[in-house]
């Protein structure tokens, strides 16, 4: 008869590494008072033997889980999910560990049930992706007794706020992707916009919008999107038939690709007939047939920002506010060109 093996414990740890048993729990809970050559000691014979910690009676000892909670929302958008992954990524690299709790939509009763769930778990912090309105709302409505980082938010929404937002700049984004093609020598740009319940979509048109102002060209009226390549094949298609559609922003990549096809069916040639810019610089973006000119917003770089401010917060005990903004940049691929038809 088989037996199952019982994991090893702490004493298991300290008899290999010739040490107490409470000098194990001291590098465990990282205390100070631990000489280098032992720590390291203590911590090869945890990895010699896969030694897992209790966490729960790590928090019990330390007042501290060392776990930061993550409040997301269930999509199969590109920037959320990349996000997730970073800030994953950096709280490791940080020694926490990551909770996640997920909201089915990003309204106000289960972005406020999300963030209860997290804080019954005792995190230390909370990072939030609140890509909509209602979401910046529920926050608005808890208690701020612990760091909190908005991600992803975007302009419009909570600037006044008493927490750190971090978002690419989506409107000098949308700017950069207009100028772009007016420089082309289109005489205008029309544009499959966003959900208007997401300031990032909002700040998209109005940077496109902005642009086009200050060109002096007619804003043609935008096209709604939902985000999704369907989307931009339905205003692909609107837009396939309008022979002085020459120029074409959308407010994703996703939507760009959809818009991509819809041309290719109608027989617009891209870019030699219709120039198309995304945003957001997915993978398959240069693998696209042309390959697609998009603006790129670093997606990594902003999951670890937000990170690092949630984690500067809780080891310091001092709270920040403020928008932090990264900078886009425009990738210029073959799906845009000034030899367009007339």
């Amino acid at each position: 008869m088989q037996h199952v093996r019982r994991p090893p414990a702490m004493r298991d740890v300290a008899h290999l590494a010739g040490v107490s048993h409470q000098t194990v729990s001291r590098v465990v809970n990282d205390h100070p008072n631990v000489r280098s050559e032992t720590r390291a000691r203590v911590l090869a014979a945890m990895r010699a033997l896969d030694y897992q910690p209790n966490v729960a009676a790590r928090t019990l000892a330390t007042n501290r889980s060392q776990t930061v909670g993550l409040v997301t929302f269930d999509t199969t958008l590109f920037g959320p999910s990349f996000m997730v992954h970073a800030i994953e990524r950096a709280a490791r690299e940080a020694g926490y560990f990551v909770s996640i709790a997920s909201a089915r939509e990003p309204d106000v009763p289960q972005v406020r049930d999300a963030v209860r769930r997290l804080r019954e778990q005792a995190v230390e912090g909370i990072v939030t992706l609140a890509p909509v309105a209602a979401a910046w709302t529920a926050l608005r409505q808890e208690p701020l007794d612990i760091p909190i980082v908005v991600l992803g938010i975007g302009a419009g929404a909570g600037e006044e706020a008493e927490v750190p937002m971090v978002s690419v700049d989506n409107y000098a984004g949308a700017a950069l992707a207009t100028r772009h093609l007016l420089e082309l020598g289109h005489r205008t740009v029309h544009h499959v916009a966003g959900p208007v319940n997401w300031p990032e979509a909002r700040e998209r048109l109005a940077g496109w919008r902005a642009a086009l102002e200050e060109a002096g060209a007619v804003a043609p009226a935008p096209l709604p999107g939902d985000w999704s390549a369907a989307a931009g094949y339905d205003a692909g298609r609107d837009l396939a038939g309008r022979a002085e559609v020459t120029a074409v922003f959308c407010a994703n990549d996703q939507m760009a690709m959809g818009a991509l096809r819809a041309l290719h069916e109608a027989g617009r040639r891209v870019p030699r007939d219709v120039s198309v810019v995304g945003f957001d610089d997915v993978p398959e973006a240069p693998y696209l047939l042309p390959p697609l000119t998009t603006v790129r917003q670093d997606f990594a770089e902003l999951g670890r920002h937000s990170l690092d401010l949630l984690v500067d917060q809780i080891s310091t005990g001092a709270r920040r506010s403020g928008h932090f903004r990264t900078e886009p940049r425009l990738i210029v691929r073959n799906s845009t060109s000034g030899h367009f038809s007339k």
